[in-house]
C-alpha cells in the first residue's frame, strides 16, 4: 500500500469556516473517521485532513471558494470503486464525498431523460428508469456499488458501450462547480444542440480535475424487446479476433461482445469446473438485442459472422437458465482471479479491433519472458482489453518485474495504435505514462484549460496529467 506524507495542518480559521459550510453532521476531522476516505480500489492510501459530505449545490460552491482562497486541495469522491488512485488525497486536503447526495430528481419518459445527483448508485438508477421501460447504457462491472458521478468522472462504460456508447454519448448536460466556486450549467435537455463549446463532454472523464459535478441530465434508451445470447470458442486467439472484426463489420451491432484468452479460460476451468471444450484457447460471449420481430435474424447474422476455420463450438441459449449458464463462464473469472492474486494489477488498454490478436500474442510472450502471469479478458467489440498481472505486492522482486512488464505493455499498446486506458482513467497509476500518448502541444493546451476551470489548482491536484511537460 502506498501512503503519502502528511500535509500541512489546516489553520484554525479555515477549520472554523469549514465547519460552518459543512453543516451539522456533514464533517469529519478525526483521523480515525477520515481514514476510510483515503483510499480507492487501488493499493494507494493517503489520509485526508477532513471529509465533507456533499449536501447541496450551495454548500459545494462555498466549499470550493474556501479551498480556492486558502489553496487547500479538494478531492471529489463517490464510492471509491476506481482502480487508479484518482480519489486518493495524496497531497492532503479535503475529500468531498457525494455518497449522501443521491437523489433521482426527475425521470421524464416523454423526453427520454433523467436528472440525478452524483451519488446515485448505477444499479438503483437502472431499476428506477426500468420501471418506465428505459435504461441508461453505461454498465460498469461495479454497477451495484459505483455512483453515476464516478461513472461520469471516469467516463466508465462496460460491455454495452460497443453498441450504446459511453457516458459521454449518454449525458445531455451537467451542473458543475468550478475551482473558483462558480456554477457551470452545460449542455442541453434535447438530443440536438450545437450552441457553444461542448463543455459537458470535456468535464466527463476529467476525474474531478476541472469541476465538481453536482447534477447530471442523462439520456435514456428504451429497453429492448428481446435478447439472444451466444458463446463461441476458438482454437486460438486469432480465430476469435477475426470473428470480432467480422462481427463488427456487418450491420447488426451486438450489445455485448466479450473476450477471454487462453489464460483466462484456464483460470475459470481450474477454479469453476465449467464445461468448455478442452481445446478452447479463446472465447467470445455475444449478446444481441432489438425488436422481437427480427431478433432471431439478427442473432443468425452475428452467428454467421462468428464462424471461421478457428471456431470449435458455437452455442445459443434458448432459456433464461441457459443464458445464466453461458454467462457463468465470464462471471466466474473475476472471483477466480481474486482467489489466485487478491492484489492483482488490472489495466484496461485499448487497441484497434483488428490488432487484438497481435496484442494478446505479444502479452503471452511478455509473460513468458518476465515470469509474470498475465490473464486477458475484456470488451472485444471496442478493443478494450483488461490486462491482469497476477503478482504478490509483498514480493519486491515480483513488483519490480511487474513494473517493467507494465512499461513494455504500454509501449506495445501505443505501437499498435491504441490508448492506455479505455474506462479506468488515469489517476496516479498512469499519470507518468500520459506524455507517451499525448503530444506536448496538446498537453500544454490541456494544462491551460485546467487553469481556466481551476486557477488555484485545488481540484484533485496531481491527477490525470503529468507533473511536468518536459
Amino acid at each position: 500500500m502506498n501512503t503519502s506524507t502528511a500535509a500541512a495542518e489546516l489553520s484554525p480559521g479555515f477549520l472554523r469556516h469549514l465547519t460552518q459550510i459543512a453543516g451539522a453532521g456533514h464533517l469529519l476531522t478525526d483521523p480515525a473517521d477520515c481514514w476510510p476516505y483515503g483510499y480507492d480500489n487501488s493499493r494507494r492510501h493517503a489520509l485526508p485532513q477532513a471529509v465533507i459530505f456533499a449536501a447541496d449545490e450551495g454548500q459545494i460552491r462555498s466549499l470550493a471558494r474556501l479551498c480556492h482562497d486558502a489553496g487547500v486541495p479538494l478531492i471529489a469522491r463517490g464510492r471509491g470503486t476506481g482502480t487508479t488512485g484518482a480519489t486518493v488525497p495524496d497531497r492532503g486536503g479535503i475529500v468531498l464525498s457525494f455518497e449522501r447526495m443521491d437523489e433521482i430528481l426527475r425521470i421524464a419518459p416523454d423526453d427520454r431523460l433523467a436528472v440525478v445527483q452524483p451519488g446515485v448508485i448505477n444499479d438503483r438508477l437502472q431499476q428506477a428508469v426500468g420501471a418506465f421501460g428505459f435504461f441508461w447504457p453505461p454498465d460498469p462491472t461495479s454497477a451495484s456499488s459505483c455512483t453515476i458521478g464516478g461513472n461520469l468522472a471516469y467516463n466508465s462504460a462496460g460491455p454495452r458501450a460497443v453498441k450504446y456508447g459511453t457516458p459521454r454519448e449518454n449525458t445531455l448536460g451537467l451542473v458543475a462547480i468550478s475551482g473558483r466556486g462558480e456554477r457551470l450549467k452545460t449542455g442541453v435537455t434535447t438530443t440536438k444542440g450545437v450552441i457553444g463549446y461542448d463543455l459537458t463532454r470535456l468535464i466527463i472523464g476529467s476525474e474531478g480535475t476541472l469541476a465538481l459535478i453536482a447534477e447530471a441530465t442523462l439520456k435514456l434508451t428504451p429497453l429492448p424487446e428481446a435478447q439472444r445470447t451466444l458463446r463461441a470458442t476458438y482454437a486460438d486467439i486469432h480465430g476469435a479476433a477475426a470473428a470480432v472484426s467480422a462481427i463488427m463489420a456487418q450491420p447488426v451491432t451486438p450489445c455485448a461482445l466479450e473476450l477471454m484468452d487462453a489464460a483466462a479460460i484456464r483460470t475459470v476451468q481450474g477454479h469453476g469446473g465449467l464445461a468448455l471444450p478442452q481445446d478452447a484457447r479463446a472465447l467470445l460471449m455475444i449478446e444481441v438485442d432489438g425488436p422481437a420481430a427480427c431478433i432471431d435474424r439478427a442473432a443468425a447474422a452475428v452467428a454467421e459472422a462468428a464462424r471461421n476455420k478457428g471456431l470449435i463450438e458455437l452455442r445459443q441459449a434458448a432459456t433464461a437458465e441457459e443464458i445464466g449458464m453461458l454467462w457463468s463462464t465470464r462471471k466466474a473469472l473475476s472471483p477466480a482471479l481474486r482467489r489466485i492474486a487478491p492484489k492483482k494489477i488490472n489495466e484496461d488498454v485499448v487497441v484497434p479491433v483488428s490488432r487484438m490478436g497481435e496484442l494478446i500474442d505479444a502479452l503471452d510472450e511478455l509473460s513468458r519472458e518476465s515470469g509474470v502471469a498475465i490473464v486477458n479478458f475484456g470488451h472485444a467489440g471496442n478493443g478494450n482489453i483488461h490486462v491482469n498481472l497476477l503478482i504478490d505486492p509483498d514480493d519486491q522482486g515480483a513488483m519490480t518485474r511487474a513494473a517493467q512488464c507494465l512499461d513494455a505493455i504500454f509501449s506495445l499498446v501505443l505501437k499498435l495504435g491504441g490508448t492506455l486506458s479505455g474506462e479506468h482513467g488515469v489517476g496516479l497509476e498512469k499519470r507518468d505514462f500520459i506524455s507517451r500518448e499525448i503530444d506536448m502541444p496538446v498537453l500544454s493546451l490541456m494544462r491551460d484549460i485546467k487553469r481556466q476551470f481551476d486557477p488555484a489548482g485545488i481540484l484533485n491536484p496531481g491527477k490525470a496529467l503529468p507533473e511536468t511537460l518536459g
